[in-house]
């Protein structure tokens, strides 16, 4: 029903309808209160749910809507399986299969190219190291990799041509093996040796071969100790040597090396004692013993310079004496060392001044009383060597009165006679004074015999008889109280020969006498 006409000024007032209306409507709705108290389990369920589901789908979201992320994860991942040599995995964990799924869902994306190529790369190198560690069947699986990876053809036909190669060596070298062994087995090294580097050359990593090249090493060392025991320093330097072309990293090659250097300068000090006991041939025998060893040791070098200078020396003064064909005999050993030494240019002036002097002297004596001097120098000898006067005093040795009757006649007769029997006299002299025990006089002819005929090979045995019969002597008087005898004979023995028998035991002996006088 309409409501009624509103009158000017009037206040509407509802009607009873509408306000029955609203009575009715406020009885039937709750208050705001109680609404939200009814709501709120709802929308924490609802929440629960979408806080579910992005954590569950996150990862496909992301996919989904940034595929850039998931594709640089799958590069990252393979360049570590790149880096840790997986290169490629059944399970897809191979840097080939990350490399692959990448390009798959993104096939502009450069990187999975590019590092699909450096996966074949990585596969030819691991066939290469499989290829040098023997191992066949991982060579090939890395070498079928790098094919299918399509790897530059040329190398992996080179590649597959080395494995090849390889493989078809292993029969040769187990013959070679086989022949190394029988060689080894009967001691003959020189022969193993060889034949075991050419397997190691096939196969660097042959088990047995380097086990079998550790032993043969190891007793070509010990054949250097024995050698260098028994003073034979080429053949141990020559062992040592060996060992080093084989393996320069043998452990027992430092010591050894230690010890041959030891006992090359042991034998160079005792080659400088000979020189300084004008021993010159032993001398220079040690100096080139030591220069086989090691060819730049400039103190052997100065030692053998050094001897030179002696032999030329020694020229000089024979051919003072007019003894020209000693002179010359040594001036070629002096030659022979050290061809420009200044030494040996000043003794082959001196030999020609020399013969131009005896030419002169000769022709000056009427041959008269040229005859009567030279008889009167044979004489001279003659009561010289009675006297044993060999060498000494100077100018009236037997020595001195037969080189002045050689440069007045060396062709005369009775000259030549006399020279022929002066060595064999003071061999004489010295085996005689030696069976009599007069040692001092045993030891002048020694050294006569020594300067005049330093290549003498009777010298060396003689040489060890003297030093025993200092030896003997010397134990003799020292059993008698005479210490400082035995301390000289002493000495003189060891001076003589260091190796001589009974010398170390009469050494103590002499020491405990000593001892035991202070």
């Amino acid at each position: 029903m309409p409501p009624p006409d509103k009158l000017p000024g009037e206040r509407i007032e509802p009607s009873a309808d509408w306000a029955k209306h609203v009575e009715f409507h406020a009885r039937r709705s709750p208050p705001p209160a109680a609404r939200v108290r009814r709501a709120w389990p709802w929308a924490l369920l609802v929440a629960a749910v979408l806080v579910l589901g992005v954590i569950l789908l996150r990862a496909p979201l992301a996919n989904l809507l940034w595929p850039e992320t998931r594709v640089q994860r799958m590069l990252d991942d393979a360049e570590t399986a790149l880096r840790a040599g997986q290169l490629s995995a059944a399970d897809g964990s191979g840097a080939r299969q990350r490399f692959e799924a990448a390009q798959a869902l993104d096939s502009d994306r450069i990187e999975a190219r590019q590092g699909l190529v450096r996966v074949a790369a990585a596969a030819l190198a691991q066939a290469g190291k499989h290829i040098e560690a023997g191992q066949q069947e991982q060579a090939r699986a890395a070498l079928a990799l790098a094919r299918e990876l399509q790897a530059p053809r040329q190398q992996v036909e080179a590649m597959a041509s080395r494995l090849r190669g390889t493989e078809s060596t292993r029969e040769g070298a187990e013959k070679l093996m086989a022949e190394a062994i029988r060689a080894q087995s009967a001691g003959e090294l020189e022969i193993a040796l060889p034949l075991l580097q050419r397997v190691l050359v096939m196969q660097p990593n042959h088990t047995q071969a380097l086990e079998f090249r550790e032993d043969a090493l190891s007793e070509l060392l010990q054949q250097a100790q024995s050698a260098l025991a028994r003073d034979q320093l080429a053949p141990a330097a020559q062992r040592v040597q060996q060992v080093r072309g084989f393996d320069p990293g043998h452990a027992g090659l430092p010591e050894m090396q230690a010890r041959l250097a030891a006992a090359v300068e042991q034998r160079r000090l005792r080659a400088d004692a000979d020189l300084s006991r004008q021993r010159l041939d032993d001398a220079l025998a040690g100096y080139r013993l030591v220069l086989q060893v090691s060819a730049a040791d400039p103190a052997a070098l100065q030692g053998a310079e050094r001897v030179a200078a002696m032999y030329a020396k020694r020229a000089t003064r024979e051919a003072a004496d007019f003894d020209f064909d000693a002179a010359e005999s040594l001036l070629q050993q002096a030659r022979a060392i050290v061809p420009s030494a200044t030494a040996v240019k000043e003794a082959e002036q001196a030999l020609a001044r020399a013969r131009q002097s005896q030419s002169r002297l000769a022709s000056s004596l009427p041959p008269a009383q040229r005859a009567r001097r030279v008889q009167e120098l044979l004489a001279a000898m003659a009561e010289a060597e009675a006297r044993t006067d060999w060498l000494t005093p100077p100018g009236e040795s037997a020595y001195d009165h037969l080189r002045a009757a050689q440069a007045l006649a060396p062709d005369e007769p009775g000259v030549k006679r006399a020279a022929a029997r002066f060595v064999p006299a003071i061999r004489t002299c010295f085996e005689t004074e030696l069976r009599s025990n007069r040692i001092r006089r045993a030891d002048a002819c020694y050294e006569a015999w020594g300067t005049i005929e330093p290549r003498d090979p009777r010298l060396p045995p003689a040489r060890r008889a003297l030093a025993s019969k200092w030896i003997a002597v010397g134990g003799e008087r020292l059993g008698a109280g005479e210490i400082s005898f035995a301390v000289q004979a002493l000495a003189e023995a060891t001076e003589l020969d260091t190796a001589a028998p009974g010398l170390q035991e009469f050494s103590q002996r002499v020491r405990l006498a000593q001892d035991g006088g202070n």
